[in-house]
């Protein structure tokens, strides 16, 4: 794939800050002008930041006059939240459907629909030396090897899925290409950024050259984006056996996730305190697919999908 879209290039906007925490809390544009008649809690994989600000949310709320208040994490860090109780969402996405069925199904969650796909590869700085480099046709693998410690960013790893698909991606690219070492030696140099949806401004802002980011991501800063190969961006379902021969396991909770495409799904919270906003939101997410579109994503043949016994409400 070539270089991305300019779809909503820049920060979040007035819409998001940052919170104390390190995630992305949305304020919604109703919170400042007061239109909404109610709202729905979103928690949501960090790589959705600008999808869910600048695209669904006010979307949904024009249509519904419900306000969508989000914030936004590594996907791991999503699970954990609702699983201690930190947060308590209405509405919880992961882009990992596997990871929020492993952590969530039975005491938080019977069912989820997928909704969209995406693909793993470089978002980077075409005014940098690693940019410049990428540009002119070099492979990554040897860019990403001469670079500064810094240069390259990639997700924390135990705190979400982007992080551990990239160590996948690194230990695929190294069998891919024959290069003994590649995935250790990379992991030395990468920087682990610890706030999924700042990885991008980060390279906007001139801290990293590149980062290994979603498709999406890129197309919100409207920076270039180099997708890595099939054999490792995750991007086909038909290469899931392949995928699967790697895994990375957290350290935290010691959870192991094998290799596997990159699947968006979205669940109600069985403790949810608006539920029909909630599922009036995740129907939205199954009706709209040309917005995910508009925001980077993928909505692949069979998308949505659901699983487990769906509500009436949801009809996929």
């Amino acid at each position: 794939m070539g270089n991305s879209d300019n779809h909503g290039r820049g920060g979040l906007g007035r819409r998001s800050v940052l919170s104390a925490a390190g995630g992305v809390v949305g304020l919604g544009v109703a919170g400042c002008i007061g239109r909404a008649t109610s709202s729905v809690q979103v928690l949501a994989a960090g790589s959705l930041a600008h999808t869910f600000e600048d695209h669904i949310g006010p979307a949904f709320e024009a249509e519904t006059d419900i306000e969508v208040r989000g914030e936004y994490y590594g996907a791991n860090a999503v699970m954990r939240m609702v699983e201690d109780r930190t947060k308590h969402p209405d509405v919880i996405v992961s882009a990992d459907a596997t990871l929020l069925r492993d952590r969530l199904y039975d005491e938080f969650a019977t069912w989820d629909v997928e909704f969209a796909t995406n693909s793993v590869g470089i978002g980077y700085d075409d005014e940098t030396e690693f940019g410049q480099r990428l540009e002119d046709g070099e492979p990554w693998y040897e860019v990403a090897l001469d670079a500064d410690e810094g240069d390259l960013s990639i997700g924390d790893p135990d705190l979400d899925p982007l992080g551990y698909r990239a160590v996948q991606a690194f230990e695929l690219a190294e069998r891919e290409y024959d290069l003994e070492g590649f995935r250790d030696e990379l992991m030395t140099v990468a920087y682990e950024e610890p706030d999924e949806p700042q990885m991008m401004a980060g390279v906007e802002s001139g801290s990293r050259a590149a980062a290994v980011v979603y498709h999406n991501m890129a197309v919100d800063h409207g920076m270039p984006f180099l997708e890595f190969p099939e054999a490792y961006n995750f991007a086909n379902p038909e290469l899931a056996d392949h995928y699967a021969t790697v895994a990375f396991t957290t350290d935290e909770e010691e959870y192991t996730a094998e290799g596997r495409p990159v699947l968006y799904n979205a669940t109600v919270n069985e403790a949810a305190d608006a539920p029909d906003g909630g599922r009036r939101l995740v129907q939205f997410l199954v009706d709209n697919p040309d917005l995910l579109v508009d925001a980077g994503l993928r909505v692949a043949d069979g998308l949505p999908r659901g699983e487990g016994t769906l509500p009436a409400e949801i009809d996929v």
